[in-house]
This record gives structure tokens, C-alpha cells and sequence, in this order.
């Protein structure tokens, strides 16, 4: 059975399951799970997920006991589980073991998060709120009690070999070998960074995991977090050099005022988010890498890519200057 079908089979299950009034169901995309937006007739606007193999049960359970503390303590808005007609929050497939459907194993429904994506131009306004929503974001992080079911992945050293290794095999595919050099440089450096630093509960908890703005939606001028799904633990700046990595130069710095109007930042985090900025950037390459279709607009940032690898690896701060790209000849 094709996993398109195999989808198609297990939505209609779901729906009767909820006992939803549907209206429509739409199509959003496959990345770690196949999500749908449902409309409904007395619901409103719903997200369903379908989850592959990369979460358990006990994750994704986890990860909507966060985000009802999001919403609830934090006052956040967030996607939040809803429970099936039995009161389960998570819905097992139920595939037969063999079949292509067995990639699919569990559904989640959560509430749709009303909102736009920023096309592009964002305004200053804009930038600051986002820093501000991520602050309180960690400082909610800090005020969660965790169930002792509770399990999460963890963004750090050993997820980073995890996605080194990766992009390692497909390398010659992206970057010439003149250019890996200083990918090479910079993936030895990055783990003896991330050594160094000491996780406290100041720097250290739950964290988004995937704030790039594909992830940020705006109601009324004000920004909204959407997919948690890579949601674990890992250190505050993590999330913050994720949300700068497609920024210019001054719309990072109105980020980070927003940011430490909430939170203060410590003197020496211009370094450490540095630091995660490449971790990232080396991370979504090993994440697209394997995709042929993405291959043609890696290949064109490289001489941008490679411009900061330098200057990480020459140790020169970066994200608060222009960098020019480095072509290699």
C-alpha cells in the first residue's frame, strides 16, 4: 500500500473516531509527520497529524503535555491536543505489519492556530515581538514540572554527530572539496564549544527546536509559534540562533532586543550563539541534503555558508556585521 493511500485511509478512520463534522480537508505537507487542515462545523479550524516512525508514543504525548502548559501557564498560543470521543489523545493506526502504511503509526488532533506567514518583509516591530515571544517561551521553560512519563529529544553534541554523519556521506553533492575543509574545521570546533558550556536551569530546558520563520505565524501584528515537533532540550540560544539564521544584520539585533527586554543575556553569548548558528545551518544542510530537489538552492547558498564557516572558524564574530560571500575558485 502507498503511503499517499495508506494516509488517505487513516484520516477517514480518524475523523470517525473524533466524531467530526468536517466540512473540508486540505492537504498541508509531509515533513516528519502528514499534516491535514480540517474544517469543521462546530470545531472550527483543526490540525491533524499523522506521525511516522521518527516519534514514540511517549514523545509525542510529551510534547502536547508542553504545549498545554504553553497555553495554559504561559498564556501562549500554541497547537493543542484534543482528545478523541474516548478521551485519548493519541490515535494508533492500527496498520498491518508489512504494509508501506506501517510508516504511519499514530494521529494527533490539535486545535489550528489562526494567523500568516510574514512573506518576507519583516518589520522591526515585527522582529522585536518574536524575541519577546521566544523569551517567554524559555521562561516558561523554566516554571515546567514535567510528568515522570515525560521524554523528549535533546539538541546538543551527540545530536549534531548524528547529523555530521549525514551530511558527511552526501558532501560532494552540495559543496567542492576546497569548501568542505572549512565544513570539517568547523564540526571539530562546534562539540569542544558546546563542551564548555554549563546547562543551568537559566540557559538550559525545553526548548522549541525548529524556530525558523516557516514556523512563525502573525494575528494582529503579534507573532505564534507553530510545530513543536522537534520540541526537546537543549540550551536558550539554540532557539535563538535558529529564529537569526535567516535574518540581515539589523533584523538580528532587533530579535535580540526583544529577546533581552525579557531574558537578560549573559556578556559572553554573542560567542555561544555563534556557535549554535553554525550547528544549525550545518544541520539543515545534512537535513535537505539527501532530497535531489533541494540540491540546486544549496548549492547556491554556498558562497554565503561558506562565509560564515570562515569567520566561525577564524574565530571572528559574525552576526552583527555584513559578511561578504566567499567564492572559492
Amino acid at each position: 500500500m502507498k503511503l499517499e493511500t495508506a494516509a488517505r485511509d487513516i484520516v477517514l478512520r480518524a475523523l470517525k473516531a473524533y466524531e467530526l463534522d468536517w466540512t473540508k480537508i486540505e492537504y498541508i505537507g509531509q515533513s516528519d509527520s502528514v499534516t491535514f487542515k480540517l474544517e469543521t462545523e462546530t470545531a472550527g479550524k483543526l490540525l491533524l497529524r499523522l506521525h511516522g516512525e521518527r516519534c514514540s508514543r511517549a514523545e509525542i504525548l510529551s510534547e502536547l503535555e508542553w504545549l498545554r502548559h504553553l497555553s495554559g501557564s504561559a498564556e501562549l498560543v500554541v497547537p493543542v491536543g484534543l482528545p478523541d470521543s474516548s478521551g485519548s489523545y493519541i490515535l494508533e493506526t492500527g496498520n498491518e505489519a508489512g504494509s508501506e502504511a506501517q510508516q504511519l503509526n499514530y494521529v494527533t488532533l490539535m486545535r489550528w492556530v489562526e494567523g500568516e506567514h510574514s512573506a518576507g518583509n519583516l518589520q522591526d516591530e515585527q522582529l522585536h515581538a518574536v524575541g519577546v515571544m521566544l523569551a517567554g517561551m524559555h521562561e516558561a521553560g523554566e516554571q515546567f514540572v514535567p510528568s515522570a512519563e515525560f521524554t523528549r529529544p535533546a539538541w546538543g553534541a551527540d545530536s549534531f554527530r548524528k547529523e555530521w554523519d549525514k551530511l558527511e556521506k552526501h558532501h560532494e553533492a552540495m559543496v567542492p572539496e576546497a569548501g568542505w575543509k572549512l565544513y570539517q574545521a568547523a564540526a571539530a570546533r562546534i562539540p569542544r564549544e558546546l563542551d564548555a558550556m554549563t546547562p543551568d536551569p537559566g540557559s538550559y530546558g525545553l526548548i522549541h527546536g525548529d524556530l525558523h520563520f516557516g514556523n512563525v505565524v502573525f494575528a494582529e501584528g503579534q507573532p505564534r509559534a507553530i510545530d513543536f515537533g522537534r520540541c526537546g532540550y537543549g540550551f536558550y540560544l539554540y532557539d535563538l540562533a535558529a529564529a537569526l539564521l535567516e535574518l540581515s544584520t539589523e533584523q538580528r539585533r532587533s530579535l535580540i532586543r526583544g529577546y533581552s527586554s525579557i531574558r537578560a543575556l549573559k556578556p559572553d553569548y554573542e560567542r555561544k550563539l555563534e556557535c549554535f548558528f553554525i550547528m544549525i545551518m550545518i544541520g539543515n544542510y545534512s537535513h535537505h541534503i539527501s532530497n535531489p530537489d533541494e540540491l540546486p538552492g544549496l548549492r547556491e547558498e554556498q558562497p554565503y555558508a561558506l562565509a560564515y564557516l570562515r569567520e566561525y572558524v577564524n574565530g571572528a564574530s559574525f552576526l552583527f556585521r555584513r559578511i561578504e560571500p566567499f567564492v572559492i575558485a
